[in-house]
């Protein structure tokens, strides 16, 4: 019935094909090998082989897609470990037919997706997680002391979980100029993706 509802509501959306659907994850990988989407829309909890299963042989695809889990309220160690193993981000089963094609849309071009009622308490178990694994490791105060500022106001962002469109219209910047940005803010700070940016952004005070 969700795989009905999510098709129909982004086969009438402008700019978006759906071509593909699976049940679980061993044959979300298959569609996705066969297809090459852009975007896959994996529920974490699937019969035979779970969303988190299906995360590493995705990314492994070549090209391989984006991976938005989508999830329920509540489920958040889960939406940690998905994060951790490489996915874009996550949405709640529950919003609304506009969240999830901009979801889709924020995926296609490269934007972390952070379902914003579950995002705080997300972060906050990633960050205690974390403060574990510091030691040895560059510490915050260093990675950021690497950005310009102009780069710090676009971490900031990210870390609020603004989409490279809505980082563009606060700072009246283009949306290529930001993605360059993130590029070197990935760079600079050895974040291998918009998330651990984002987890950046928030330890080092500049998310709020």
């Amino acid at each position: 019935m969700i795989r009905h509802g999510v098709r129909l509501i982004l086969r009438h959306a402008e700019g978006i094909e759906v071509v593909a659907e699976a049940a679980d994850g061993h044959a979300a990988v298959e569609e996705a090998s066969a297809h090459h989407p852009d975007v896959a829309l994996v529920d974490i909890r699937m019969p035979v082989c779970d969303g988190l299963a299906a995360i590493a042989p995705l990314l492994a695809l070549d090209p391989a897609p984006r991976v938005v889990m989508l999830t329920t309220f509540g489920d958040d160690d889960n939406v940690v470990r998905a994060l951790r193993e490489g996915a874009a981000g996550f949405l709640l089963k529950d919003e609304g037919p506009q969240e999830l094609i901009s979801a889709v849309r924020a995926a296609a071009a490269g934007d972390a997706v952070l379902s914003p009622g579950v995002t705080g308490t997300v972060i906050s178990r990633m960050l205690r997680s974390d403060a574990s694994k510091d030691v040895g490791a560059v510490p915050v105060d260093e990675r950021i002391a690497r950005l310009t500022g102009r780069e710090r106001e676009v971490l900031a962002m990210l870390g609020q979980g603004l989409s490279n469109q809505d980082v563009a219209g606060r700072l009246g910047i283009g949306v290529g100029t930001v993605k360059t940005h993130v590029g070197a803010i990935l760079d600079k700070t050895g974040s291998a993706s918009r998330v651990q940016a984002a987890l950046l952004a928030h330890r080092a005070g500049l998310a709020s």
